[in-house]
């Protein structure tokens, strides 16, 4: 996620600064005061780029998701079998401002229990996700790819709140995990089909 940058355009700079602010105080503690100060601007500018506090809460927070999930898509997709591309999903979750983003994530999830607009872009960013990894467990051979998709999104969920509540890292053992969940280690070349519909060493990219 992106810090702050004196030089930017002030919607970005305010953008960015409540991503941070999210994450540091908590969604209902940011003020028009703080993101003004965290921005380095006036606080008059806060309503006049954005509608509302909570409309600029909104949009940082959905846009730090949307580049996290788009992340996430590519490094499964990067794999050359679904044990690599889980590897990569496991090391840019731990890698990429984890800390923040895991918090973020945990705060947004929150706020979207009690504001329904939030709610229904959260929900549909997430089905999209979901969709996004069933499509790439089905180029994999995956005999029910949505159902398998749906199981392995919540458990990234899950593991994004641990990380925000324990700081947990993902460890060897949550990856091996992982890649029992979607099919025993994956599919590599020379491999025994991984499942019902799976290829020897079929590949998981397009």
């Amino acid at each position: 996620m992106t810090a702050v940058r004196r030089g930017s355009p002030v919607p970005q700079r305010l953008l960015a600064a409540a991503v941070e602010l999210i994450a540091e105080v908590g969604w209902d503690a940011v003020s028009t005061r703080l993101l003004a100060d965290r921005a380095g601007v006036a606080p008059g500018l806060v309503h006049y780029h954005f509608s509302s506090v909570r409309a600029l809460l909104r949009g940082a927070a959905l846009a730090a998701i949307d580049a996290a999930l788009a992340d996430a898509v590519g490094a499964v997709r990067t794999g050359s079998d679904r044990a690599a591309g889980l590897d990569a999903l496991a090391v840019l979750l731990d890698h990429l401002a984890p800390d923040r983003l895991a918090v973020l994530f945990a705060e947004t999830l929150c706020a979207a229990h009690r504001d329904p607009v939030l709610r229904a872009a959260l929900t549909a960013r997430l089905r999209a996700f979901r969709a996004a990894l069933a499509a790439w467990l089905g180029d994999c051979g995956d005999p029910a790819p949505q159902r398998t998709a749906a199981v392995l999104a919540t458990a990234i969920d899950g593991m994004l709140v641990r990380r925000a509540v324990f700081g947990d890292r993902f460890t060897a053992g949550a990856r091996t995990e992982l890649r029992r969940l979607v099919g025993r280690d994956g599919c590599s070349p020379g491999d025994a089909p991984c499942g019902p519909g799976d290829a020897p060493g079929q590949s998981c990219t397009t």
